[in-house]
């Protein structure tokens, strides 16, 4: 570990003031398209294969969730089923994370679509009891911020600047599509097949994107083009460096609030969708009318990506971070008056038009991240996110029992929008805080490698 206390000495050679003025200007104004990022082919496979995942993940997490409920007949034991894959990924961030700089990505990511594939295959075709097969599923959550954060930090490699931005846009319009078609998917596989095969399906899926990466990515160093490969390892074991790796981001002032901006809204607004299903019964709305109610977050999200990503430029997506994470959570606090179906669809459409609050906050939070520990950050950035998902709803769910659904929405709707306001004490999209690529800048001035 390195560290250099304090402003640059002196003004040094000439030479090093020229590169620090020339990317200014092409990241504050230069606005990419969703061609432009489209057309990068290492980024073209990342998006297609984790668009593809995304669906398996989808029909094989419901799929799993029928088949145990089919042989159980528990709705705890299901809903356990729902969310295993999700909760052990943040340990496995916290013990793991370095792994995704210090391995070949190429094989890193290969690997997990290959574990996956496995796993679904393993719960296809071998009877196990209902513990072996969530302890399946745990392993590979454990696994999985590890090949996501390498295949991140490639995404992040291969583009620059505003594209890098738009870049995640793509991903997150993309993702909420294919996670709605892989719920689709699901029950219709399940109706046609039985669980069994359609967990076999989703297998096929994983097998297919392994496959591609396997063919089509380059043999990389790992590391990545930019960075020493020797830096990310440490003088000590994937755990221990890990560990170490992930102290050192959140005890970064700058990169912990910027983690926290992105986990915060997420999770209220992911606990009041929780609640819908219940809001729905609750108000004796008809059969049916919760899937519509659930499909308007979705909807919304799509149409703000695509129109704050591809209208707005960089600068202007930044100085709207606070006001489109208020959004998310302003039309929540409307659920306490507890609306018909009509308004209710309205004020979830607007608050899903707010998620793309994110999309200021990414090249901020690249700038951040230090270049030999990109990976682990980005493992941890989604590991954080999917955990934080899957407690808040409980949490919520908790609270709705003492003050109703409709209340614990709007509580959980002004949770987001105060994250707003603690956003707003510290956001200045105007002067953003200057970080160096090398390394973290916790406080202070110090910069600190990992």
């Amino acid at each position: 570990m390195t560290q250099t206390v304090g402003p640059e000495p002196g003004p040094g050679p000439e030479p090093e003031p020229e590169p620090g003025p020339e990317p200014g200007p092409v990241q504050g104004d230069h606005r990419a398209t969703y061609r432009e990022v489209l057309a990068e082919p290492r980024f073209r496979l990342l998006f297609s294969t984790r668009t593809v995942a995304i669906t398996a993940d989808a029909l094989r997490i419901t799929t799993f969730s029928v088949l145990v409920f089919s042989a159980t007949g528990s709705a705890l034991l299901s809903a356990l089923a729902f969310g295993i894959g999700f909760i052990p990924q943040l340990f496995g961030s916290l013990l793991l994370g370095s792994l995704a700089d210090r391995l070949p990505p190429r094989a890193l990511i290969t690997g997990g679509y290959a574990l996956t594939c496995a796993a679904a295959l393993l719960l296809a075709l071998v009877p196990m009891p209902i513990a072996a097969s969530l302890g399946v599923v745990a392993l590979v959550a454990l696994a999985t911020p590890v090949f996501h954060g390498a295949s991140s930090r490639l995404v992040a490699e291969s583009l620059e600047g505003d594209a890098y931005v738009l870049g995640r846009s793509l991903n997150n319009i993309a993702g909420a599509g294919a996670q709605l078609f892989g719920l689709a998917l699901g029950g219709a596989a399940v109706a046609a097949l039985g669980p069994r095969r359609a967990l076999a399906v989703s297998a096929v899926l994983y097998l297919g994107c392994a496959l591609a990466i396997r063919i089509r990515l380059p043999r990389l160093r790992p590391g990545g083009s930019g960075g020493e490969p020797g830096s990310a390892r440490g003088d000590g074991g994937a755990v221990r460096t890990s560990l170490r790796g992930t102290g050192l981001l959140l005890r970064g002032r700058t990169v912990r609030r910027l983690m926290l901006a992105q986990w915060l809204p997420v999770t209220f607004v992911a606990s009041a969708e929780g609640l819908i299903v219940a809001y729905a019964g609750e108000r004796h709305f008809a059969p049916g009318w919760y899937a519509v109610l659930m499909g308007c977050l979705p909807v919304g999200m799509l149409v703000g990506d695509l129109l704050v990503g591809r209208l707005l430029r960089p600068p202007t997506r930044e100085r709207l971070v606070v006001p489109l994470a208020a959004l998310m959570g302003l039309p929540l606090i409307g659920f306490a008056a507890e609306p018909g179906v009509p308004v209710s669809s309205a004020l979830l459409l607007l608050s899903g038009l707010g998620y793309a609050y994110g999309l200021g906050l990414q090249r901020p939070f690249l700038d951040a991240l230090p270049q030999d520990g990109q990976g682990q950050a980005f493992g941890l950035l989604g590991s954080g996110n999917m955990t934080l998902q899957g407690v808040g709803p409980v949490c919520f769910g908790a609270v709705a029992a003492g003050t109703g659904t409709g209340g614990a929405i709007a509580l959980a709707g002004g949770a987001a929008a105060l994250t707003a306001g603690w956003i707003l004490t510290w956001h200045s999209p105007a002067s953003p805080v200057p970080v160096p690529k090398g390394g973290l800048t916790p406080a202070g001035g110090e910069t600190i490698s990992l």
